[in-house]
């Protein structure tokens, strides 16, 4: 239904990842070769817009997938993946413009669902429900009470997830950084800092219109409120405007902070204040584009985070970065690579430990080959929602303008009644979350 990564983001993120060598990924992927019926995946793929498209391509690449099944409100994006399907593995899948016909549907075993946010959390549950296996994009959910309910159905129904977080596992440089880290190569970490560079361009001010033919609009919104149709409020942009996402900064925190959470073995932070603005662009969104956030973590841990259309100055050549302060030396990382800096100088000749974390076989793979063991995946639900809090507290602190304190033993922000509305939302009828 959906774009989920900005066009500029995309071009940094594929050089990157080329950098860092994706030809070694494809030593992982199987060959192409008859796969015995008893040994496939039949596939549901929910919302099929840009992002969802590159998740549709991907699974397809591996062949005990079949793409039984394609699913979008919008008739462009469905007509795609049905050519899409028909051209790589030469057969039509069932289309469907309701997802819950996919779920339906007793011959399908998992489901891709790559919709926008305000709509991860009830296909997930209902699939759980369904009995189908989950690959459900990031960020996990719109809102922290969702995130828990995915949680909980993943855990009840007994089913195998993923949340989408590719560079997890699709890029090995991230395993390195935490052996380094966990090694104790930078001594005590007390501070973290995670920066976003957007180099986004404004979005403009057209106005608000009759949807196009080919949307329906209605299904679109779901759970959000009712809200006149804008050209910006759906499909890519939707991210920037509060009722369906949280803007770049909720879209990228998991891919930056997973490195956090994964090296230091982070819960959910103790309090979060942030600040900021739609400063930059002049154009109808709401979410900011000049984002900090100041996390206070348990263990004397703090943890900041930026996001400026320039990036944090003192590391540009690095880019968007996640940067370690330890008491003996400072780690910079980005998707690809780390660079390791002691009093202020760049450590030429630095020592990594040995290397104890397995390469992944690439995240899908990953999700596919979980379906067939019933092992648990590195980035199931469970990882992602509590990942997943700490960004949507810190966007629940800019909301109020003042700072959250968190209790996550119950899940519940304390002394503030008018954040703790945020914590969950209430969906507009019929649609509820079970």
């Amino acid at each position: 239904m959906s774009d989920n990564i900005p066009q500029t983001t995309t071009r940094r993120t594929f050089v990157q990842m080329t950098a860092a060598g994706l030809g070694a990924m494809a030593l992982h992927r199987p060959a192409a070769a008859a796969v015995a019926a008893s040994d496939r995946i039949r596939v549901g793929f929910i919302g099929l817009g840009g992002q969802g498209t590159g998740r549709l391509r991907g699974f397809m690449e591996h062949p005990d997938v079949e793409a039984a099944a394609v699913c979008d409100v919008d008739r462009t994006h469905l007509d795609r993946a049905v050519e899409l399907v028909v051209k790589t593995q030469n057969h039509k899948p069932d289309a469907y413009g309701d997802f819950r016909r996919v779920l339906d549907r007793k011959d399908i075993d998992a489901v891709m669902i790559g919709t926008p946010d305000h709509w991860h959390a009830l296909p997930h549950v209902m699939a759980c429900q369904a009995g189908k296996d989950v690959f459900v994009e990031k960020p996990l959910s719109y809102s922290i009470g969702e995130g828990r309910a995915m949680a909980n159905a993943a855990e009840k129904y007994h089913r195998i997830t993923q949340m989408g977080n590719h560079i997890h596992n699709d890029l090995p440089n991230y395993r390195r950084v935490v052996e380094v880290i966990q090694a104790g190569k930078l001594g005590s970490i007390h501070r973290v800092d995670c920066s976003l560079k957007t180099g986004l361009k404004p979005i403009g001010h057209p106005a608000d219109c009759p949807p196009p033919p080919e949307l329906d609009y209605e299904f679109w919104l779901g759970p959000a409120p009712k809200r006149p149709y804008n050209p910006n409020r759906s499909h890519f942009n939707y991210r920037y405007f509060w009722d369906y996402s949280g803007g770049m900064f909720i879209d990228f925190w998991c891919h930056y902070t997973d490195l956090a959470y994964w090296a230091l073995n982070l819960t959910a932070p103790l309090s979060v204040s942030s600040t900021g603005g739609r400063w930059a662009d002049d154009d109808n969104g709401e979410t900011p584009d000049t984002f900090d956030a100041l996390f206070e973590y348990p263990n004397k841990l703090t943890l900041t985070w930026m996001v400026n259309p320039n990036g944090r100055p003192g590391f540009d050549h690095m880019g968007s970065s996640v940067i370690f302060e330890g008491s003996e030396a400072t780690l910079v990382a980005n998707y690809s690579k780390y660079e390791v800096y002691v009093k202020g100088k760049k450590e030429d000749h630095f020592q990594p430990p040995p290397e104890t974390i397995p390469n992944s076989p690439g995240h899908i793979r990953e999700f596919l080959d979980s379906i067939k063991s019933r092992k648990l995946t590195t980035c199931n639900v469970g990882y992602g929602h509590r990942l997943n809090k700490g960004g949507l507290l810190a966007n629940i602190a800019f909301r109020v303008g003042e700072r959250v304190h968190w209790d996550d033993s119950r899940e519940r922000i304390t002394g503030h009644t008018r954040a703790s509305h945020y914590v969950t939302r209430k969906y507009r009828k019929p649609w509820k979350l079970t």
